[in-house]
């Protein structure tokens, strides 16, 4: 997708409007219109969902830790907890990944405040450093491994600091950059990345009709709070699914799509590093290692090993655990304390994790993109365009992880399960198809020959071997 350079879009200038068109075909086009139109609803929503925000995030850092019998229903912050990792987080990046970046457009806190605010901002132009490609790879790499290290999943003061930061920081850059603009969301939004890469292998677009565009007149302003170059769009990484260009000269509309069709597409043009590097270390190491440690037994083994190398050699300093909750995990009340030792091995088991699957990965796409580069092409450009294709398997990966909290929330209700494996099993199942089903439409697409188009595939599921592996060694064998 193309998007605009500058920190503020110009404004399309009004003309004389046009005669009143058709109503749009299709139940989604009609959808889009109606986003446009009943803007007032979504803004209205927005805010609904910014007080539930701030309560939810504020109110339970202040309150004392559950007692022992608390319940969901019964305790405010084990319900602000189930709310956020249980319920919010997994289905945003559920229907992310099925829907688009609709959450971002219509639901998301951050991202309306910060366009608010920016209605009142100094409105400076975004400078270059800000608009650094390379952001969202490491605002979600320094984002999960702080999260572990303070516990954000089980404290509501470690979920104030990491969410109520990120809001912070993002109307703080709302109000310097921009008017009316997302500026924190199209560049720096910890999870940008993450939804820009969903966002290409969702069923829903909206779509740019070129020729339509260029013989209508202008029938409304038009304003894009996220930057993206409307009349050059062709994706949907980038579009928050507002709806607010719905309609415009008459060529855009909500559309459905064939899931990963833009994916299979991909120009040359739009392959980018910073993406490739995110699914294969960020989203398929990062992640699996930040969910997996605490049930690891090797991480367990290292510890205990460590633990008594130090004491033999008298070197107290590392178990020292007087460090405060905003470094690393503190909460003697619920006897949850970290060590430096234990920080350190947080760090290392995550990075060592980064570092095996995702070496592994790129390896695997190494070798399938020297088979498979076409005329003019290298095999790295070739592997970075091949590394979309796993987004599948990273995203539901992710929902994977995060849900695990959901159904242990679940679970200490009283709740149970029995078909949970099969579940997991299945959805797991699913992100590895789509991903090779994808890969096999890429190259498709690109004409590779059929041998080795073969070779490829053999080379892609290698590619995936370490990350199932993972998630069947926590779900099964741990």
């Amino acid at each position: 997708m193309v998007v605009a350079k500058a920190a503020v879009i110009p404004i399309v200038p009004v003309g004389q409007r046009a005669a009143p068109s058709p109503m749009p075909a299709t139940w989604l086009a009609r959808l889009g219109e109606a986003m446009r139109r009943h803007r007032r609803i979504i803004l209205a929503i927005q805010w609904v969902v910014i007080v539930f925000y701030v309560v939810l995030v504020t109110v339970p850092a202040f309150l004392p830790l559950p007692e022992t019998g608390a319940t969901i229903v019964s305790n405010l912050t084990l319900a602000a907890q189930f709310v956020f990792w249980g319920i919010w987080w997994p289905f945003v990046i559920f229907t992310t990944l099925f829907a688009g970046r609709v959450w971002c457009g219509v639901f998301c806190p951050e991202g309306a405040l910060a366009e608010h605010v920016s209605r009142f901002g100094l409105n400076r132009r975004v400078p270059k450093f800000i608009r650094w490609s390379g952001w969202p790879f490491v605002a979600f790499i320094l984002t999960t491994v702080y999260g572990q290290l303070v516990s954000v999943y089980e404290y509501a003061q470690a979920a104030l600091l990491v969410l109520g930061g990120s809001t912070l920081a993002a109307i703080a850059v709302g109000f310097l950059y921009g008017r009316e603009k997302r500026v924190w969301c199209r560049y720096l939004c910890p999870v940008s990345g993450v939804f820009s890469l969903l966002g290409r292998a969702a069923p829903l677009q909206f779509k740019v009709d070129r020729q339509v565009w260029r013989e209508h007149r202008p029938n409304f302003r038009l304003e894009c709070a996220p930057l993206v170059d409307v009349k050059g769009m062709t994706g949907s990484s980038d579009c928050h699914l507002c709806g607010q260009c719905s309609g415009f000269r008459e060529a855009v509309h909500l559309t459905a799509r064939l899931p990963g069709s833009e994916v299979a597409r991909l120009p040359d043009g739009e392959v980018s590093k910073w993406d490739a590097r995110l699914v294969v270390f960020g989203m398929l190491g990062v992640a699996v290692g930040a969910f997996q440690w605490s049930s690891s037994p090797w991480f367990v083994m290292a510890k205990q090993a460590l633990a008594e190398w130090l004491v033999d050699r008298e070197w107290f300093g590392p178990l020292e655990s007087d460090i405060p909750w905003w470094i690393l995990t503190h909460y003697p009340e619920a006897g949850d304390v970290f060590t430096w030792l234990d920080g350190a091995l947080v760090l290392g088991y995550i990075g060592a994790m980064a570092l095996v699957v995702g070496t592994w990965i790129s390896l695997w796409l190494a070798l399938a993109g020297q088979l498979t580069k076409g005329p003019g092409d290298t095999w790295r450009h070739a592997a970075r365009r091949l590394a979309y294709t796993l987004t599948p398997l990273a995203g539901l990966g992710i929902f994977l992880g995060l849900s695990a909290l959901t159904v242990t929330l679940l679970k200490a209700e009283g709740l149970r399960f029995p078909w949970l494996g099969s579940a997991r099993g299945m959805v797991l199942a699913v992100g590895v198809l789509w991903s090779l089903g994808l890969a096999w439409r890429q190259l498709h697409h690109r004409n590779a020959p059929p041998s080795r188009m073969a070779a490829a595939l053999t080379c892609m599921a290698m590619a995936v071997v370490p990350v199932v592996g993972s998630w069947m060694m926590l779900f099964y064998v741990w």
